[in-house]
């Protein structure tokens, strides 16, 4: 329990430095290109927006957090992209600094994927996995989320919440009550996830989004660790657009499996018609797919 807390501090004091230095967006670069990508093995190359990372090096007696683009931050092994918060409306007489942009539903839940991937231990089910997501993406300002029973059902945990729930909280995660009225209510306890950017509504609109994907006609029937595949791949290109590519490693880690097991999960999906094709380079450690279609308006 002294070292769950003590992680939770270390987190909360490494998100105030990120909330307290942090640059205007227009001039924030990757440091890791900067130091020439030595933090990651080969990649494809940097690209696309800059994050925050949070990377852990020495089995956690070195922590790093640097700006970083989302292809190095994709490739970096035990790192997690930690949720920005907004910036503020600045004072009278303040300078002005560029304005933060929001981040897509889609890029919200690959840094929760992220996110997760290091808060929770590797043990923890692809279930609980997702429950953490709705309750991440909930949760109000002071971390509370109320979760009504008929979400739950929607989920596929009718019958079987209490295990996933006592799953987090073992983890130290969350805190859990249930109501008399059958609807769950949930303290998050790790403070990173106060951090997080954009509001609300947005994020209320991500977690929509993984219903949907865990939850169509091609992943509905399947198990929840096939689920949890299709919402990264779902996640991890863009919404206008049918292909997607990722770090296999990576992948792996967000998905919780190995990556023989990985390979399985995404076939499973190719089978059930989600996915048109997909391939493995084993040269790169890249995972590449195409699906059946866009996410505007259906899936």
């Amino acid at each position: 329990m002294q070292a769950l807390t003590a992680r939770s501090a270390v987190l909360a004091h490494l998100a105030g430095h990120a909330r307290i230095d942090v640059l205007p967006r227009h001039l924030r670069t990757c440091q890791c290109r900067e130091r020439g990508c030595r933090w990651h093995p080969r990649h494809r190359g940097c690209g696309g927006p800059v994050v925050l990372l949070l990377a852990r090096e020495r089995g956690g007696c070195l922590w790093r957090l640097a700006d970083a683009c989302a292809n190095c931050a994709a490739a970096t092994r035990d790192a997690a992209v930690v949720p920005e918060a907004p910036a503020r409306t600045p004072t009278k007489g303040a300078r002005r600094s560029a304005p933060t942009p929001c981040l897509s539903p889609h890029e919200r839940i690959r840094d929760m994927l992220s996110y997760l991937a290091a808060a929770l231990p590797p043990s923890a089910s692809p279930q609980a996995r997702l429950l953490a997501l709705q309750c991440a993406l909930r949760a109000d300002r002071h971390g509370r989320v109320e979760m009504p029973a008929g979400l739950l059902r929607g989920m596929l945990l009718e019958g079987r919440e209490a295990g996933v729930w006592q799953e987090l909280e073992q983890a130290r995660w969350l805190h859990h009550t249930r109501l008399p009225s059958g609807c769950h209510q949930a303290q998050l306890l790790d403070t990173t996830v106060l951090t997080q950017a954009p509001g609300r509504t947005l994020r209320a609109q991500a977690a929509g989004l993984i219903l949907r994907w865990a939850h169509s006609c091609h992943t509905g029937a399947q198990p929840a660790v096939v689920r949890l595949t299709a919402v990264a791949l779902k996640a991890h290109r863009s919404p206008d657009s049918t292909s997607g590519s990722a770090d296999l490693a990576d992948f792996a880690r967000i998905c919780a499996l190995p990556e023989e097991h990985l390979n399985e999960a995404v076939q499973r999906l190719a089978d059930a018609g989600m996915l048109s094709a997909w391939s493995l380079n084993t040269s790169t450690g890249e995972l590449h797919w195409r699906t059946e279609g866009t996410d505007a308006p259906g899936l």
